[in-house]
């Protein structure tokens, strides 16, 4: 399952990630840097969790300092230099031909984007430009009812797919072609494969169960004609009538047999948002789907498993009407463990106040990610390797972060954040002017500055509760960018140290805690959004020198998307470690 030399590899990376953390390691920074040196593992990461909880438990029962001790005999297990990200090929799609590629990406707008829904969308995207063809961006708005749309979704639609860097050759609006069904529909009961149904809908199911024909499976052309123009006029209330497409009597799927084509819907009751009550007669998925896919020249449909049925129904109308059948490739479903997808629970924990909108940070909506700073990249490289599959992909946070952390560790400026501020008092005589840069691995970031001024000879910071027991457990620690201290006391509203030199060296050799701080009288405040959570910190005040929408490393606590800056308060959107 797991080989010698990568379960010790798992084993440094816990004990890496315990000593940053004080002698807790971080489970889900652990999983994600392992899948990230090593993404073979991708696939078999739920195998080896209980591999990764059993040194997690075996390790978090060391004391610190002999976490430190063992790893000295594993850090060289971690690569210096992560490896590449190498680049994931499409498979060959089946009956392509260069230039004569035509794919669609067909949501319903009574919602908004999620991770599940970018797998088609961005498959069908990228093999329209592997093929040199055309992708087409059709809304499958025909149920102002029961999965009615909503304006506000039509835009987030087209706004997530503009964000996922994705730019549509042509856009439709199914409520844009009723007359289009209708006058398919007419030329289906002409061919008679086509009738409309006045049954009601008890009587009928038990008729198609037992494979018995609805009576009016028979009625002539000009009956069926003349009961099509009453739906079409309104004289039939909604549930009344029905045009169905006839089938194999005895089609081993009942939902398959004289399936369902146009129905009636109050729509003055039930107005449709972009053409209001005009129409009461409005097609059902299959029937639309099926006609627009032909009339828009689509060659090649990849949509999820759940749709091989669809699929069975829409062969009915290619046979009747003489038209080939576009190439279905079908994908299993997406899972994301602790991932709410489903559009009803959302909505309902919205309303109980659950969740504070379709953006919040607990979600796996689009607009969620988006707000929380995971980057289009990253969403496009784990939706890759999950491929086109016919078996269900997972998508654990853990690899999501990890794909990400490799996009925006490069962009996000590292600044100090502590969000349990404790105050830590020495002496020292003159003003500390610290300079560090923005970025360690890019010195053309440029550099932050602090000053630290004392006040009757003592120099005062904030560092975080959380570093108390590693300070107490060693006795020394050094304060990054300022130097080595040795602890002289712990009191109830105050840490006193003593300055002893800026040797960073002697530091590395005795494996003193490295410790962040801010600044008592150069900070800024900070409300920092969790998913599930919100809490206060203070920053240091660089920080305001950064814009709405940048991404940043608080050192030693995660990666933050800054919101919003205001009033000098800043507000954070948590990314992930």
């Amino acid at each position: 399952m797991i080989s010698d030399e990568d379960k010790n590899l798992l084993y440094a990376l816990t004990l890496d990630n315990a000593i940053k953390y004080g002698g807790k390691p971080n489970k889900g920074s652990v999983i994600g840097k392992f899948v990230y040196l090593k993404p073979n593992y991708k696939s078999k990461i739920k195998d080896i969790i209980p591999l990764i909880d059993q040194i997690i438990r075996e390790i978090s029962k060391l004391p610190l300092e002999k976490q430190k001790e063992l790893f000295k005999e594993y850090q060289h297990l971690i690569p210096k230099k992560e490896k590449a990200k190498e680049e994931i090929a499409l498979p060959p799609l089946p009956k392509a031909k260069k230039g004569h590629v035509v794919t669609r990406f067909a949501p319903n707008p009574d919602f908004v984007l999620h991770l599940g829904s970018v797998r088609p969308l961005l498959l069908s995207y990228l093999y329209a430009r592997k093929y040199d063809g055309k992708f087409i961006l059709r809304f499958e708005d025909t149920d102002p009812r029961l999965k009615r749309p909503k304006p506000e979704y039509y835009k987030l639609i087209i706004d997530d797919i503009k964000w996922l860097g994705i730019t549509p050759d042509e856009i439709y609006y199914q409520s844009d072609r009723l007359e289009i069904y209708y006058k398919i529909a007419r030329e289906l009961i002409k061919r008679g494969s086509a009738y409309v149904c006045t049954c009601n809908r008890n009587y009928f199911s038990q008729l198609v169960k037992q494979g018995i024909p609805c009576p009016h499976r028979e009625y002539s052309v000009n009956e069926n004609m003349e009961l099509f123009d009453k739906m079409l006029n309104g004289e039939f209330e909604e549930g009344k009538a029905v045009l169905r497409i006839k089938t194999t009597l005895n089609h081993p799927n009942p939902s398959v047999r004289e399936w369902p084509a146009l129905r009636i819907i109050n729509t003055k009751k039930y107005p449709h948002p972009r053409v209001g009550d005009r129409y009461i007669v409005w097609p059902l998925y299959n029937f639309s789907c099926a006609i627009d896919d032909h009339l828009m020249g689509v060659t090649h449909v990849i949509r999820g498993a759940e749709h091989v049925v669809n699929e069975e129904k829409q062969k009915y109308i290619y046979q009747y009407m003489n038209w080939d059948p576009p190439v279905a490739i079908h994908h299993g479903r997406v899972a994301i463990p602790g991932g709410i997808l489903s559009k009803s629970k959302i909505l309902s924990g919205i309303k109980s106040g659950a969740f504070s909108g379709i953006d919040d940070p607990q979600l796996a909506t689009l607009v969620a990610l988006r707000r929380r700073g995971f980057s289009p990249e990253a969403i496009k490289r784990v939706i890759m390797r999950g491929g086109i599959k016919a078996a269900q992909t997972t998508i654990d946070w853990s690899l999501l972060a990890a794909e990400n952390r490799s996009v925006i560790d490069k962009i996000a400026n590292r600044y100090f954040g502590v969000l349990k501020p404790v105050k830590l008092k020495f002496k020292y005589s003159t003003p500390l002017h610290i300079k560090i840069r923005k970025h360690p691995d890019y010195p053309e970031k440029g550099y932050r500055e602090i000053t630290l001024s004392p006040v009757d000879g003592e120099v005062e910071v904030f560092i975080d509760l959380n570093d108390i027991g590693s300070i107490r457990d060693k006795g020394e620690f050094r304060l990054l960018a300022i130097g080595n201290f040795s602890l002289l006391d712990v009191r109830s509203d105050v840490i006193l140290a003593k300055y002893v030199d800026n040797d960073i060296n002697r530091a590395k050799e005795r494996k003193i805690p490295f410790i962040h701080w801010v600044s008592v009288k150069q900070n800024v405040n900070l409300k920092i959004i969790y998913p599930g959570y919100t809490t206060k910190g203070i920053g240091e005040h660089n920080i305001l020198n950064e814009a709405a929408g940048n991404i940043i490393q608080l050192e030693r606590v995660g990666f933050f998307k800054i919101e919003d800056i205001k009033d000098g308060e800043i507000t954070l959107i948590y990314t992930h470690d």
